[in-house]
């Protein structure tokens, strides 16, 4: 029999774990190993291999970084549905001026130049884009899925327009070393990924502007009396966002070594239930980049497993859109069991 002393660390152990347990990453950080585990079981001779696990390195970051952008709306209460759009257009363009002006043969020092100049212009388009999202929304009042539906179906038709639906290809060798190469043994799209999940959690933690996106998401009438300029919060955040999306839009392009207007149409659906599920409330106010990197890694686990057992996209999609409404019908049942909660004891 347990001592009196015993029972109560045995108790005082069990509390500690089960508040583990139902802390939002606790529990996305048990279904990430335990969709590991899963995968592995089932083809571990494929899915534990290197090149299984280097293929995967160099994939997600193309849709983490987007889940990033729609992360830093999402907070604000808000949604940007123009994100592949501003990614697909901002790489066409900087992929029509690097053919244009470097082509395949240019090397050296010019074609260095040729790149940077490709990706400052890119990364202009994007912040352009997130403007015209921002002044829609901030300034006219515009519902956020309305303003950024109508731009994503914009930008995606400029992108057709300016290519005639097909494919720009024709770049220097040194710019695939962008999605294609590594450093130290670490590919460079994942090393981006985690630069800018580093600059975002520091951003949002720790400055004036993260405090007050996750004050204006939380409680936007409580926010303009505190002070806060919701045009300029509204603007900033779409302008971030939009230039996230064309950082991603540049890894897909180096990736492909080309540029398409429909390349990632299912990174929408994606990144959306990356934010969910990782913790991001839709409604605006709360959510941490380390619980959207453990939703990368759990979906990216499940899509090259169900990939590796010959499941096809289409029926990959449809798991995806089910498990996007589970956890918002889930979380949605959680915080109304929450509000009653508190309503009772106060």
């Amino acid at each position: 029999m347990q001592t009196p002393t015993e029972a109560r660390q045995t108790s005082s152990d069990n509390s500690v774990l089960l508040r583990l347990l139902r802390a939002d990453n606790s529990r996305l950080a048990v279904i990430t190993i335990v969709i590991f585990v899963i995968m592995t079981l089932l083809s571990p001779e494929r899915f534990l291999s290197a090149g299984n696990l280097s293929s995967m390195a160099f994939q997600f970051p193309e849709f983490a970084i987007l889940s990033l952008a729609m992360m830093l709306v999402m907070l604000t209460g808000g949604i940007d549905l123009s994100v592949v759009g501003t990614a697909n257009l901002s790489a066409i363009i900087a992929a029509l001026l690097l053919a244009a002006l470097a082509g395949t043969d240019a090397t050296g020092g010019f074609a260095i130049a040729a790149i940077l100049l490709a990706i400052i212009v890119a990364i202009m388009v994007g912040l352009s884009a997130g403007l015209l999202n921002g002044v829609a929304i901030g300034a006219f009042g515009l519902p956020p899925i309305l303003a950024t539906l109508g731009t994503g179906l914009v930008f995606t038709g400029l992108g057709v327009a300016l290519t005639g639906g097909s494919a720009v290809i024709g770049f220097p060798d040194d710019f695939a070393a962008l999605g294609n190469s590594a450093i130290f043994g670490l590919p460079v799209p994942l090393l981006i990924f985690a630069l800018l999940a580093v600059a975002m959690t520091f951003m949002l933690d720790r400055t004036k502007y993260g405090l007050r996106v996750q004050l204006f998401g939380t409680n936007p009438l409580a926010a303009r009396f505190a002070g806060i300029n919701d045009l300029a919060l509204t603007i900033r955040t779409y302008v971030i966002s939009g230039g996230l999306a064309s950082v991603a839009g540049l890894v897909i392009m180096s990736r492909a070594n080309s540029a398409k207007a429909d390349y990632g149409s299912s990174y929408l659906l994606l990144s959306i239930l990356i934010c969910v599920l990782g913790g991001i409330n839709p409604y605006g106010g709360f959510g941490r980049v380390s619980g959207l990197v453990l939703a990368v890694l759990s979906l990216q686990f499940l899509s090259s497993g169900l990939n590796m057992l010959q499941v096809s996209n289409f029926a990959t999609e449809l798991i995806w859109g089910a498990l996007l409404l589970l956890v918002m019908t889930t979380n949605g049942l959680r915080l109304r069991r929450k509000g009653r909660g508190s309503a009772s004891t106060s």
